[in-house]
């Protein structure tokens, strides 16, 4: 009998972003709902067929959205706020995008549900909310109608769903708080996916995976309990007519892992990429129940290498000292990676064969299990030896320039002086701005016509000159945009960049880039990450010409934008034979010879975003400062630590939880801050007082990745806000993120809003 080979999810935007494609068409009123659907069943099908010719035994269901997999769970469990109840719309995907992007027409004016990151990946969730009006209970059939689709064509899926304690974990109430999770919710939630699996085992199917990201975080004794009433009241429901994969990814279960045994679930998920060791040990201590088969996930899902097969074989093994009933698995969802490297041929073959995407990662999946059933001489085949070539140490050669300057650093490398309350005086009187200083975050709307002419200028149908004029039209028309509404501090809109990581790595030693490797961000946000393939070092100025070219068209102070060494990292696919300290210095030391060339220019304000930051913080707490922020707070000091006291440095952070890191964000030593706020409820304005926050702060006062228009009063009220926990001192008014994916419809209206809102509570100081 062959080892089973499973996959927990496939990306879902599609082999060229039709699904984003479409759905844009949609709210654009371009395209019908039909039409939407329609492209989502054609997707479905040809994502099933793929997975089945590779050779999958169990195929995802219910892996697909139109938007967000939270969003669907909490859609289905009924979790709808009372204000996108109201609406009243007849179609459900219309509340479904309400909740994501809001909704400003005839049926009302509502923001959208709160947006964080997904653990320590680059996509974002919508954050399921509670109010007082919810009634958990089972709402709509799309887990079971895309199940019964799959079948219709031949297909028998293993339907996934996002599990009850990562739900109810990650959910929040009305007020951004965690939930008061008591017996009559754990009842109601539990009683819905006790009914999911009765209704998926008259349906025929065989196995229903269930999604426990949240196992791999710290648990208290609550926690332990929780899952456990959650699961004590759910697996009664199997009766013997469906098997259940508890499916965890991201991290280890260690800790948890003997309580999980305990349960005898017919499959577990274990990452055997990211949480390695603990989870052997802990099966190696604890044993495995007899009913339950290991999901062996050795195929990493976030990261685009080929596999190493003998690695992959050894772990497999190692299981197996323990148990023979071990499955082949990702280590999480494929939806992390690009759908596949056909269409890369540019690359060339010499690189293109050490990259495995979603579709390549299928057949890795099935290949490793073939070659765990062969004994050690067959194993010596030539699908194994062709593989073990890739990781010979060949692929690329040392840097040595680059190796110098990181054996030079000292610590002195790491501190800017003087210290920064003495900065932020002399930056006061330098600078000259009034209280509540208004700005933006860097970007500004990237339209279809800024998107033809850049590709008209890689297609060689107009001149570097032509596309030159060409910007510096847009930058002008920006700042006249921007000093007409009266912006204190401008950007010059970054009309240039394809992409505030991508742009950097194309002028940038050691990277390299594709044609169509996109993964989704957030609904249909896609993001096409650079490859880090070799040392990194500034091959020329990146950004000084632009950057002077916009200050020399404005009295007003211009930012000089760059985006940061993590953040640089973190977005783009890191190399996996260094470390990412090692990576991140190296880019460090780059964008550092920026900066001072920025400065030299006459650039008095320079923003190093950072918005990843937060994103691979470790999951353990344990680990935060040992395994990352000890090395990543520290390198974002070496970019900046040799600028001039009045230079002004600031930074940007969007959709994560900064509460529990603020005095690490406080010790990165930038002189302002700038993040993302609007969708939180401000909470971190709690943890900003209790810190005794130096960094100058801008909260963001509205929300830019929802087209709806915030009014004047609204924002004044936000900033009423702010000022409740922050000194006026210590205050910029900015939205919270970029306004590059908006259009210059909602963009400006919102921006003159923002600047008179900021006027009103500056006239009442």
């Amino acid at each position: 009998m062959s080892v089973l080979t499973s996959i927990s999810g496939f990306p879902r935007v599609g082999r060229n972003r039709e699904l984003k494609k479409i759905i844009e068409a949609y709210w654009k009123g371009n395209a019908t709902l039909d039409d939407v659907r329609g492209v989502g069943r054609e997707l479905r099908a040809e994502h099933w067929k793929l997975e089945q010719a590779a050779g999958i035994d169990l195929l995802p269901s219910n892996d697909f959205s139109l938007y967000d997999q939270m969003l669907d769970t909490a859609i289905l469990l009924n979790v709808i706020p009372a204000r996108y109840r109201r609406l009243s719309f007849k179609e459900p995907e219309e509340t479904l995008f309400a909740m994501a992007r809001g909704y400003q027409g005839e049926r009302g004016d509502v923001t959208a549900l709160p947006m964080k990151k997904w653990f320590t990946t680059n996509y974002h969730y919508l954050v399921p909310e509670f109010d007082e009006a919810t009634e958990v209970r089972l709402n709509g059939s799309k887990p079971f109608d895309e199940y019964e689709e799959a079948k219709a064509l031949g297909y028998e899926t293993k339907p996934v769903l996002i599990g009850p304690y990562t739900f109810l974990k990650l959910a929040r109430n009305s007020e951004a708080q965690e939930l008061d999770i008591d017996e009559g919710l754990i009842d109601a939630v539990a009683g819905v996916y006790a009914q999911v699996v009765r209704r998926f085992a008259d349906l025929g199917a065989q196995w229903l995976q269930l999604d426990e990201p949240y196992l791999v975080m710290d648990k208290s004794d609550a926690d332990v309990r929780l899952f456990k009433a959650l699961y004590s009241r759910i697996l009664p429901a199997r009766e013997d007519r469906v098997k259940i994969l508890l499916n965890t990814y991201f991290g280890n279960i260690a800790d948890i892992y003997e309580t999980v045994k305990l349960f005898e679930f017919d499959g577990v998920g274990l990452d055997l990429v990211e949480g390695r060791d603990e989870n052997l040990a802990a099966v190696h201590q604890h044993g495995v129940a007899a009913r339950t088969t290991l999901f062996a996930g050795v195929v990493n899902g976030r990261n685009i290498w080929r596999n190493n097969y003998a690695t992959s074989i050894g772990l497999i093994d190692a299981l197996r000292q323990t148990t023979d009933r071990v499955a082949v698995a990702s280590a999480c969802s494929l939806l992390h990676v690009p759908f596949s490297t056909q269409g890369e041929e540019a690359l060339g073959e010499d690189v293109l064969k050490h990259f495995a995407f979603a579709v390549e990662k299928l057949d890795e999946v099935r290949q490793i299990a073939d070659l765990v059933e062969l004994d050690d001489a067959k194993r010596a085949s030539s699908a194994l030896a062709a593989n073990q070539l890739l990781f010979d140490g060949s692929r690329v050669a040392r840097d040595e320039a680059v190796a110098a300057r990181l054996a030079a650093l000292s610590d002195a490398d790491f501190t800017r002086l003087p210290a920064r309350a003495e900065r932020q005086r002399a930056q006061k009187e330098a600078l000259g701005l009034p209280a509540l200083p208004t700005t933006t975050i860097g970007s500004f709307p990237q339209t279809k016509e800024v998107r033809a002419e850049r590709a008209r200028l890689r297609k060689g149908e107009i001149s570097q000159d032509e596309y030159d004029a060409f910007i510096r039209g847009r930058i002008d028309e920006a700042i006249r945009q921007q000093e007409r509404i009266g912006l204190d501090v401008l950007v010059h809109g970054e009309f240039e960049r394809n992409d505030m990581v991508e742009y950097f790595g194309q002028n940038l030693n050691g990277f390299l880039f594709t044609k169509n490797a996109w993964v989704q961000s957030y609904g249909t946000r896609c993001v096409k990450p650079p490859i880090v393939w070799g040392d990194v070092s500034r091959a020329q100025p990146i950004t000084v010409a632009w950057s002077t070219y916009a200050q020399s068209r404005t009295d007003k102070p211009m930012k000089g934008m760059l985006t940061g060494p993590v953040t640089i990292l973190n977005w783009s696919w890191p190399r996996e034979d260094i470390s990412n300290e090692e990576q991140t210095q190296q880019l460090a030391l780059a964008i550092r010879d920026e900066v001072l060339d920025l400065q030299n220019a006459g650039i008095t304000i320079i923003q190093i975003d950072e918005a990843a930051l937060r994103e691979k913080l470790p999951l353990r707490r344990s680990d935060w400062h040992a395994k990352y922020l000890d090395w990543a707070v520290p390198a974002f000091r070496l970019v900046h630590s040799a600028v001039e006291p009045t230079t002004q440095i600031h930074t940007h952070m969007c959709y994560s939880e900064f509460n529990d890191i603020i005095e690490d964000i406080d010790a990165m030593d930038a002189d302002v801050i700038s993040f993302e706020a609007s969708r939180g409820d401000l909470v971190v304005l709690d943890a900003i007082h209790d810190a005794q926050f130096e960094t100058e702060a801008g909260p963001g006062v509205y929300d830019i990745h929802s087209p709806r228009i915030p009014s004047t009063d609204e924002i004044e009220e936000r900033i009423g806000e702010i000022l409740d926990k922050m000194d006026v001192d210590k205050v910029w008014i900015n939205p919270d993120c970029g306004l590059k994916t908006r259009g210059n419809a909602e963009t400006w209206p919102s921006l003159e809003h923002m600047v008179e809102a900021a006027r009103r509570v500056r006239a009442r100081l």
